[in-house]
């Protein structure tokens, strides 16, 4: 998809057809008129048919397969803009947020991620990973995490480290994503005058989600950290996580996974390690963002 806008839109969506009618609606309303891709991730409501009958101008593709985060890489590839905003079905972008967005990833270079200022709910309650990117300890305002329904990334460099990762699924899948970029030497902000908003659904069904969240967390603190401080910090994810029947779902689920781990494990660098280990002690945004979102 071809377009003379800096930026593009990808948004990633299962099952929820009225909702992503109606980030639709405000998305494609944006003065910055950005292509937009749509993924549908294997729905079963119709979604796929009602955005291309009331939305002719927003590419949707359809997948049968349910990927999960993962979803979004394909809406990436199917762009041809220099930048990716993703959003998920019940978020959506500040009016001149991608336009503002766009000159700070033009002043940047090295900048492969940036982390826009996401206002969860009619309340506009900032998003706690938000909180967390506001005070970082890093210079220049570098952050280590992300949310990913409020995120513009550099395209090639997205793509570059093979974007979300698809076993993850959804639930903690920006802090693998994170480090692999920061390991290939590029820069992640939080840029807080770029805002999104997301009104996550309270009625939606997060079972199983909090255990996935902690596989997830654990399987990148075992993709990435140096041993001592992986055992260190596994044990902190499952104390934080308490002695609930998600915990140990979560860490069966991680031990599953031990074997592409071990293969595919790549110790960060000993600048990045110790940037890990400054934000983990801060309590700052490293690895392993909570947002407030359904």
């Amino acid at each position: 998809m071809r377009s003379a806008t800096p930026v593009g839109v990808v948004i990633a969506t299962r099952d929820r057809r009225e909702r992503v009618l109606a980030t639709l609606a405000r998305v494609t309303a944006l003065r910055d008129r950005p292509p937009v891709v749509l993924v549908d991730d294997g729905s079963a409501d119709g979604t796929a048919q009602a955005v291309a009958q009331r939305f002719p101008g927003v590419d949707v593709v359809r997948l049968a397969d349910g990927r999960g985060a993962a979803a979004r890489n394909v809406g990436a590839e199917r762009l041809s803009t220099p930048y990716v905003a993703f959003l998920d079905d019940d978020s959506w972008w500040a009016p001149g947020a991608l336009t503002r967005a766009a000159g700070v990833l033009d002043d940047g270079p090295r900048l492969a991620v940036l982390a826009a200022r996401v206002l969860v709910g009619e309340e506009e309650r900032l998003d706690p990973t938000c909180a967390d990117m506001a005070r970082t300890p890093l210079p220049g305002g570098a952050v280590l995490g992300f949310v990913a329904c409020g995120a513009v990334v550099r395209r090639s460099a997205f793509l570059a480290v093979g974007g979300f990762d698809e076993r993850y699924g959804i639930g903690g899948e920006e802090a693998l994503l994170a480090v692999r970029l920061a390991a290939a030497g590029w820069e992640l902000r939080y840029v807080p005058d770029v805002v999104a908003h997301h009104h996550p659904d309270p009625s939606a069904n997060r079972r199983g989600r909090d255990a996935r969240a902690l596989r997830n967390d654990l399987w990148t603190t075992w993709s990435y950290l140096p041993l001592g401080q992986a055992a260190g910090a596994t044990a902190r994810l499952l104390r934080a996580s308490g002695a609930r029947r998600s915990t140990l779902a979560g860490a069966l689920a991680a031990l599953r996974g031990l074997s592409w781990i071990l293969r595919e494990r790549r110790p960060a660098p000993p600048a990045l390690a110790a940037q890990l280990r400054l934000l983990e002690r801060q309590g700052a945004a490293g690895p392993h963002p909570a947002s407030d979102g359904a």
